[in-house]
């Protein structure tokens, strides 16, 4: 079986020609949500059509129509023929055809009904694309398939080879890899499984990751809506505290060299920093007693501190501090591990559904996958006062899919939050396609 990976390539592979679009692209979406991969052509400045799509979800279309201006109606996969795509003139048209068949029965929060054929879940429309394509008297000379890493995982990789197969009887070569968004521009952990098949002989090569320069907290409205700003009492319920002890929500404090702390009661019991001049105090772990009181004998920036800009070493002293700021210690957010918690910081997104019952409730400067709902997910930020948990707003999942602030304006328009969530969820992100895609195009 031709399965292909990239950077595992045979030598037959390599002799294969790299496969290049050089006609004017008729693009046919089925399972096609809001258009991204018609957005990321888009995107490219590419000749191409938006020439058909599938899709029973009547409020998906209407956002599709919204952003695209276009005019399609809601079609039941299960009620088209390949009459009713029209791939005609082959020899002036490059058609690629789209399928980012539902992962509802494979994915992690699924239930893992998988996608057997003729199981009726809904993962198994799979096999209404196969019925299609054998009914082509012409095929479309590209395939992309997008869809969640589980699709070749361990419980539904036999029927995956069994799609791969018949995609090889019929001409193509398949080439597959998993590629997560954080390393295309996109702040978002989420990886996908992606498949390009190409009719012919034809080698691909799968776009390279990028060091990601963009943070969660570029993504994010400022001044934050405070209906988004997790209430206190939703805040104690995924946060780890150790009795006695105060989480961890200091003061951002801006010391100058020199300035000495003096603790006048209780003893914090350890402290370790690890600094450079004008660095970032980049390391310090200590508990803070509850009844603790403290006053400082230095002016910090010209001004004299408050009571509240708790400092301590073992010995009630520090000296000669020399960082610009002192972060923090942050949220203790629980997570399924020995310890019990992870600790996040200013700009970390974390999971706020039973963080306790997951793993890798912490990302750093970036936010989880993006699920239907959207409302799982929650941004750190420091407010000058302390520590808040934001969730996500629609506008913002939609920008962590890669659409514009104007795609979501227009769909906005047309579709309540609720769908808007959905919509973003149920998507692919624009800039992973925009790498698949230049590498069959540039």
């Amino acid at each position: 079986m031709k399965q292909k990976k990239m950077d595992n390539l045979t030598i037959f592979d390599c002799l294969y020609p790299k496969y290049k679009i050089t006609k004017p692209i008729r693009l046919i979406e089925l399972f096609a949500g809001i258009g991204s991969q018609a957005k990321a052509l888009k995107n490219l400045k590419v000749n191409f059509e938006h020439y058909k799509i599938v899709d029973i979800d009547k409020y998906a279309i209407t956002s599709y129509n919204a952003i695209h201006n276009t005019n399609f109606k809601p079609l039941d996969i299960t009620k088209i023929h390949a009459n009713d795509l029209e791939i005609v003139d082959i020899d002036k048209y490059e058609y690629i055809m789209t399928y980012s068949f539902p992962c509802q029965d494979l994915s992690l929060a699924g239930k893992g009904k998988g996608m057997a054929k003729d199981s009726g879940t809904r993962s198994s429309l799979l096999w209404e694309v196969e019925r299609i394509l054998k009914e082509c008297e012409e095929l479309p000379q590209i395939l992309l398939m997008e869809n969640v890493p589980e699709v070749i995982g361990e419980k539904n990789i036999q029927y995956f080879q069994e799609w791969q197969l018949f995609l090889e009887k019929i001409g193509y070569s398949n080439y597959i890899d998993l590629l997560n968004a954080k390393n295309y521009g996109i702040p978002q952990n989420r990886n996908r499984c992606f498949m390009i098949s190409i009719l012919g002989d034809y080698n691909y090569t799968f776009p390279k990751p990028k060091k990601l320069n963009k943070k969660a907290l570029d993504f994010i409205d400022f001044p934050i809506d405070e209906k988004y700003i997790l209430s206190k009492k939703y805040l104690e319920k995924i946060t780890f505290q150790e009795k006695g002890n105060e989480i961890a929500n200091l003061n951002y404090t801006t010391f100058e060299q020199s300035n000495v702390v003096h603790n006048i009661n209780k003893l914090c019991p350890t402290i370790r920093a690890c600094m450079k001049d004008n660095d970032f105090l980049n390391t310090i772990n200590f508990a803070i007693p509850l009844e603790t009181t403290v006053c400082i004998n230095s002016k910090i920036n010209g001004k004299q501190p408050k009571v509240q800009d708790r400092i301590y070493d073992s010995n009630g002293l520090m000296t000669a501090i020399t960082t610009s700021f002192l972060p923090s210690l942050g949220i203790k957010i629980f997570e399924a591990t020995k310890k019990g918690y992870t600790l996040s910081l200013h700009g970390d997104g974390i999971y706020i559904d039973r963080p306790h019952q997951k793993r890798e409730v912490v990302q750093k400067d970036m936010i989880q996958t993006i699920k239907t709902s959207g409302k799982d997910i929650g941004i750190v930020n420091w407010n000058g006062n302390n520590y808040i948990v934001k969730k996500i707003t629609p506008k913002e999942c939609w920008r962590f899919m890669g659409f514009s602030d104007e795609d979501f304006e227009k769909a906005s328009k047309v579709n309540n939050n609720t769908q808007l969530y959905k919509q973003a969820g149920n998507s692919i992100v624009v800039n992973v396609l925009e790498a698949i895609f230049k590498e069959l195009i540039i």
